[in-house]
């Protein structure tokens, strides 16, 4: 990948990832936050959000960048290597999260699906830009 198609890849998959992660983290089962309202900070216990969604969609762009930048170093094909980080990385720790910590269990998926999603966008990105 040219370091254009490499920026490109990080810029495109930020945005979009923004947007999954707004339907994954903020609206499916967005109900269930409610369930145990005592664990969550901002608006679904009653405060602000806007510096960690904010925080929240700067890492984003750091998960899609490093995410590229792995692609592109290991010369590894996109999809299967999203769905090994995936495996590798944020489903065990949203797995042993909700072990220790009080999470209605639609939290957990939506949260597990999320990261997949992230992953495989910016997957996608490194498989249109990188050809």
């Amino acid at each position: 990948m040219s370091p254009v198609h490499i920026a490109l890849a990080i810029l495109l998959s930020g945005l979009a990832v923004s947007m999954t992660d707004w339907f994954f983290f903020g609206v499916l089962f967005h109900d269930k936050y409610l369930a145990y309202p005592e664990i969550w900070r901002g608006s679904v216990a009653g405060g602000a959000e806007g510096k960690a969604v904010a925080w929240s969609i700067l890492l984003g762009f750091v998960t899609c960048g490093t995410f590229v930048f792995a692609c592109a170093a290991l010369h590894a094909p996109p999809i299967p290597f999203a769905v090994a980080v995936w495996l590798m990385a944020p489903l065990p720790i949203v797995i042993s999260n909700a072990l220790f910590i009080k999470l209605h269990p639609l939290t957990v998926v939506a949260h597990a699906l999320g990261w997949l999603a992230k992953l495989l966008v910016a997957a996608g990105a490194v498989a249109w830009l990188g050809s």
